[in-house]
Order: structure tokens, then C-alpha cells, then sequence
């Protein structure tokens, strides 16, 4: 029976593989940062509506109790959902909640947050290690963090996730592809910098910084600078260095409505910053999609 049971979980296993990486086309847009709600699977139908209108595909992010949930959901839909554990990096059972979610047939891990120890410690290497040799994504918050029960004593500080501790952990591990959302709010500038040199990292752009800046949209053209600048000081590929950035629209507490006001303002910053339509495709689905076609 234990045989049998194993046989089962890889077949499942490689059925979702062989979906997520044998389709031809991609989709138009790939959700990068999306929580699943309350354990609720009838939210999931709720999301699918919204990616079969923009031909889409969305990360979602899914607490270890929820694994089953949103991998049986991920079986009927491979086009349309891919699933992230949500793991705690101070969980003592963390590396096994990984391998759990790599059968499960989850293509990474996230979004990490409210670490005890700055995300580059190194302590939290074997998880990142881990990460690495599924070929899985780290999604990682970076920037300011909400604090939604200020009256309870917490050990949370933003300190521990800034951007700059995604450097050393993109050098350190350079199969492991990293994502940081919120493009460090409010260390932009460092956010973007780091990604000029380390090829593995990414940022999205979703929470509160695309509305605070809503009436300065040229504003980030000044953080992602080197777009067709010649230099030893730049990258060589020549590509739009809004390129760094992938879509995330961080929905959460099914606050579906979100992903259509955040997929607007990505389209009205992109827009404002000329950033030319290739660019933009990447942006949206292009880069994620050559990322988890990649041959591992």
C-alpha cells in the first residue's frame, strides 16, 4: 500500500510538472504574488474567472494546512494555477514543509516574511539550499510590513527584510531564482540596484508604492536608470531595465478586486515610463514563463 501511495503522489507529481512546462504558448499575464484565502476552495473558482479573462496564470501562495486544497485545484487547472508554500523560515519543520510542497508538485516557496534574523543569516541557508535543488522560486516581502493587531506585543521588524539582504542570498545561491516584493518600499533605489548585477533577481511592484506615487509616475525611471545605457557600469544584454520587474498584485483576504486595480497602475507606470511593448510583455508573463520552462 505504502508502494502504491508513492507511485500515486509522482504520477501526480509529474502530470502537474508536464503541465506547467509542456504548454506552447504562454499566457498573457503571470500573477507572481497572490494568497490563498481562509482555506476557502470556492475563492479559487472566484480567481479563475478573473485569469480566463486576461488569458492569465497566478502563483498562489498556500500556508502547509492548505496544500491539498490548492494542489487538487492546481491538478484540474495547471494552465491557470501554480502553487507556492507558504512557509515560516524560523519553523523548525521547514525544510520537510518544503519537500512536502516540491511532491506536491509546488513550483516555489513564499512569500517569506517576519523572520527572526536578517533573510540573509545563515542559518536560513539549507532552506534556500533546499529551494535551489527543486528548482523552486523564493518569494520574499521586502520593505515596510502592515501591523494588523497593534495592541499585541510582536517580534517583527522591517530591519530583517530589507532588499539589500536579497543580495547576498542571490550570489550565494545562483540556480535559485529570487523575487522580492514590493520593490523594497521605501529603499527603491537599492531594490533595483541590486537586480543590475545579479541576473537570478526580480522585484514586483505591488502594495502601496504605485498608489504613492500615482501622481509622479515618471518617478521610476529614475530607479530603473540604465535602459539603453552603453557602460561598464551597466549590464550587456541591452534590455529595458524595467525588465527587473515581474507582475504581482498581492491579494490578499480575497480582496479579489485588487488584482484589476493593481494590473491598471503596472499598465499606467509602464506606460507613463515608455516602456516598449516587448519589454512590457516580459514583464508581465515572458520572464516567468522562460523561468519555469527552464530545463533544471
Amino acid at each position: 500500500m505504502k508502494n502504491l501511495r508513492t507511485l500515486t503522489f509522482f504520477v501526480a507529481w509529474a502530470l502537474l510538472a508536464v503541465a506547467a512546462r509542456g504548454q506552447t504558448r504562454p499566457p498573457k499575464l503571470i500573477d507572481a504574488h497572490h494568497h490563498f484565502y481562509d482555506g476557502d476552495p470556492a475563492y479559487l473558482d472566484k480567481v479563475l474567472v478573473k485569469l480566463e479573462r486576461v488569458d492569465g496564470l497566478a502563483f498562489i501562495l498556500t500556508p502547509p494546512k492548505d496544500l491539498e486544497t490548492v494542489r487538487a485545484a492546481m491538478s484540474k487547472h495547471p494552465d491557470r494555477l501554480l502553487g507556492f508554500g507558504d512557509i515560516k523560515l524560523d519553523d523548525p519543520d521547514v525544510l520537510e514543509e518544503i519537500d512536502r510542497f516540491h511532491e506536491a508538485g509546488f513550483r516555489g516557496i513564499g512569500e517569506m516574511t517576519s523572520p527572526l534574523k536578517n533573510y540573509d543569516d545563515r542559518t536560513y541557508w539549507p532552506i534556500y539550499e533546499r529551494a535551489e535543488k527543486y528548482g523552486m522560486i523564493a518569494l520574499f516581502h521586502t520593505g515596510i510590513v502592515n501591523r494588523e493587531h497593534p495592541e499585541a506585543p510582536s517580534d517583527i521588524s522591517v530591519d530583517r527584510m530589507r532588499p539589500t539582504t536579497l543580495d547576498g542570498i542571490a550570489r550565494r545561491f545562483p540556480k535559485l531564482t529570487v523575487i522580492g516584493a514590493h520593490l523594497g518600499n521605501p529603499d527603491y533605489a537599492w531594490a533595483a540596484e541590486i537586480t543590475r548585477w545579479n541576473p537570478n533577481l526580480y522585484f514586483d511592484l505591488s502594495g502601496s508604492s504605485l498608489i504613492k506615487k500615482q501622481d509622479d509616475l515618471t518617478f521610476w525611471k529614475s530607479i530603473f536608470w540604465w535602459s539603453g545605457v552603453v557602460s561598464p557600469h551597466t549590464p550587456p544584454s541591452g534590455t529595458s531595465a524595467f525588465e527587473r520587474l515581474v507582475f504581482g498584485s498581492d491579494v490578499f483576504n480575497g480582496e479579489l478586486d485588487e488584482f484589476d486595480r493593481e494590473l491598471e497602475r503596472y499598465h499606467k507606470m509602464l506606460d507613463a515610463c515608455a516602456v516598449p511593448p516587448a519589454a512590457q510583455a516580459n514583464i508581465f508573463s515572458g520572464t516567468l514563463w522562460r523561468i519555469l520552462n527552464e530545463k533544471r
